[in-house]
């Protein structure tokens, strides 16, 4: 028997991509969509490298350098520091005494009127249905316009910063805790309460656990996100290192700005760093 007769034919290998007639029309719709609001946006990076717009960069980033390290500011700014760690921490712990319960009140898989036929079924879809919109109309409205109306009605000062974080950041908690519980296995959850077990305990015993890794991480994420959130809320009185920033910006004092950014810098460092501790400590 010859070679060739002996051969035993193997499956035909294609080389096309099954996929990609699918790729390449969802390339071409997002062209299609993203080109227009570019154009609205007057998005036109290329003016970046015109040489008098890089020069004016290369100026105003020059004032920068070196970072201020006078005694008296460096006083200022670890007083700023210990303020915006405040306003973020006590802001993130009003905003999940709020978030918490309405996250309960949100979630389907908690929900014990979901459980079989009766008269409260109706009546929990239309409760769930008004607390989703109570989460979105708080994290709807952003920070520094809550910050604008406390400003008002407490006077310059952290506790304005506060009382906007905690508000809008209610909302935003609330609504990722609604959908981190119900993005899991929720059978435990529901076995529980058919068994007469009340709302908490089946949070906490069954869609905890498998979900506490998530629910922290994106915890301290929000807590790094009010931090920063601080900056823009300084700018309208809220205290903190922002209002430092704008006092700072405001005199031109490029140092002093590049010192309170590398503080920034830091502080989101100690975020991370604590998020990945939390996880592992969970896991």
């Amino acid at each position: 028997m010859s070679a060739a007769a002996g051969t035993i034919a193997g499956p035909r290998v294609t080389l096309r991509d099954p996929a990609a007639r699918t790729r390449a029309t969802a390339l071409v719709v997002a062209l299609a969509v993203l080109w227009p609001l570019l154009w609205l946006a007057e998005f036109k990076p290329w003016h970046l490298f015109d040489s008098g717009n890089l020069q004016v960069m290369a100026s105003f980033l020059a004032g920068f350098l070196p970072p201020a390290t006078a005694p008296e500011f460096l006083a200022l700014l670890w007083k700023a520091t210990l303020e915006t760690l405040a306003i973020a921490t006590a802001g993130i712990a009003l905003a999940f005494v709020i978030a918490v319960p309405l996250a309960v009140v949100a979630t389907r898989a908690l929900s014990v009127s979901r459980i079989g036929p009766g008269p409260g079924r109706g009546v929990g879809a239309a409760v769930r249905t008004a607390t989703r919109g109570l989460l979105t109309v708080l994290r709807a409205i952003p920070e520094v316009v809550w910050a604008l109306v406390f400003v008002r009605a407490l006077g310059l000062g952290p506790g304005a910063g506060v009382l906007a974080l905690a508000v809008t950041y209610g909302g935003m908690l609330g609504k990722v805790y609604t959908e981190i519980l119900e993005s899991g296995d929720t059978r435990s959850a529901r076995a529980l309460l058919e068994a007469g077990s009340p709302r908490l305990g089946a949070l906490f015993y069954a869609l905890v656990p498998s979900t506490a890794q998530e629910l922290a991480s994106y915890t301290v994420y929000r807590w790094e996100c009010a931090v920063r959130a601080s900056v823009v809320m300084g700018f309208v009185g809220a205290g903190g290192l922002g209002q430092l920033m704008d006092q700072s910006m405001k005199m031109l004092n490029g140092g002093e700005a590049s010192s309170i950014l590398l503080t920034f810098l830091g502080l989101v460092i100690v975020a991370d760093a604590m998020s990945a501790l939390i996880r592992r400590v969970l896991s």
